[in-house]
């Protein structure tokens, strides 16, 4: 059934097509492989997962507050236009909301699709390609399974919005194998680990908490994946490459910041663009909010080495530098215990119903 029916804005089109150029890589060598690549290799391998098994889709969702989130994380909760409205109009505005931010989920992860799948063509090395192609399946997974939340659960979605269209673009334009792990593994997942993890640990409906639970799983490694690799690619190259590949980083850090703005909400519901957009600026709520999102980036452009004077003052002046001093491989593995306990309990819960009904026949 065409997603055309639940999009609550126009699209110019279905489809676009970024015209790049890249350099397809072969190598014939096939016995030099790196140890850490390696082993993020074997997790890839090991843990697929079909998204129709490992998550209930009968279970149900309030059609008013689908993922059960607490107003006061809604952008415009607290504002003048907020408080004039009456309880049905709030009803749209939380639904709208979290259609808006699962649709750019969707739209981010087909971007992560298209770009690991560049990856298996563009990156060097043989023991790169093999984790990418991993990769690939993870995307395409996580592109299934927003898409069936939208469709079956939600049944609204909106088209990309303009800040992520611009950076989808930038990333898969560019010929450089380099500048798509830069944009996609670090930056654009990045933003998305931390983003997803909000609704995992916040919504109070499990549907919602377990997508994002086993899609971080999957995330948690891609983003360890460009780090390895970034790290030890970016000591080789010259000062004039490192600059260029920091004011990308910067460019890129703050149309993420506001990426999440959610103009195509006010503009759908017909409430005050340019008075929602002044409050969601000033929200001391969002000001935080947008400092979160960086919670993965800022230690991960760290630790590859991109922290220049240029970078550190943009994320100085960002509010989020402090961010520098987490340890991105402890994140990655609080972001894969989750999943796996979650599991636990599902499994504990199944064994539990089957006794039961075994004690009753």
């Amino acid at each position: 059934m065409s997603t055309q029916r639940i999009y609550t804005l126009p699209t110019d089109q279905t489809e676009w097509k970024i015209h790049g150029s890249s350099e397809v890589v072969f190598n014939w060598e096939y016995d030099q492989f790196r140890d850490n690549l390696l082993t993020l290799y074997s997790k890839g391998k090991q843990r697929q997962w079909d998204s129709a098994v490992r998550i209930d889709w009968s279970q149900d969702v309030d059609p008013e507050n689908p993922m059960e989130l607490d107003d006061t994380y809604l952008a415009i909760y607290g504002s003048p236009i907020w408080d004039r409205m009456n309880d049905r109009e709030k009803v749209e505005v939380r639904r709208h909301a979290q259609a808006w931010q699962i649709s750019q989920f969707l739209h981010g992860e087909q971007g992560a699709l298209i770009c690991a799948a560049k990856i298996v063509e563009t990156v060097p090395d043989v023991d790169s390609k093999f984790y990418a192609a991993t990769q690939v399946m993870d995307e395409a997974r996580h592109v299934e399974t927003y898409a069936r939340y939208l469709h079956d659960k939600l049944e609204l979605a909106y088209p990309v919005a303009e800040p992520l269209k611009l950076l989808l673009i930038d990333i898969v334009s560019d010929s450089r194998w380099d500048f798509t792990y830069l944009g996609m593994q670090v930056l654009i997942e990045g933003l998305a680990l931390a983003a997803f993890g909000l609704i995992r640990d916040l919504a109070q409906n499990p549907l919602a908490s377990a997508i994002n639970a086993y899609v971080m799983q999957d995330e948690a490694r891609h983003v360890a994946f460009g780090r390895l690799a970034l790290k030890e690619f970016y000591p080789q190259i010259t000062q004039a490459e490192r600059d260029e590949r920091e004011d990308f980083v910067i460019q890129a850090s703050y149309l993420m910041r506001d990426r999440f703005r959610g103009e195509q909400v006010w503009q759908r519901l017909g409430l005050p663009e340019d008075d929602c957009a002044e409050y969601v600026d000033n929200s001391a709520l969002m000001q935080e909010f947008r400092k979160m999102l960086f919670t993965r980036i800022v230690p991960t452009i760290k630790d590859i080495g991109l922290w220049g004077e240029k970078v550190r003052r943009a994320y100085a002046e960002m509010g989020v530098i402090a961010y520098a001093d987490a340890d991105p491989s402890a994140l990655s593995a609080d972001d894969e215990r989750f999943a796996e306990e979650l599991d636990a309990r599902r499994h504990q819960v199944a064994e539990t119903i089957a006794a039961a009904d075994e004690v009753s026949r």
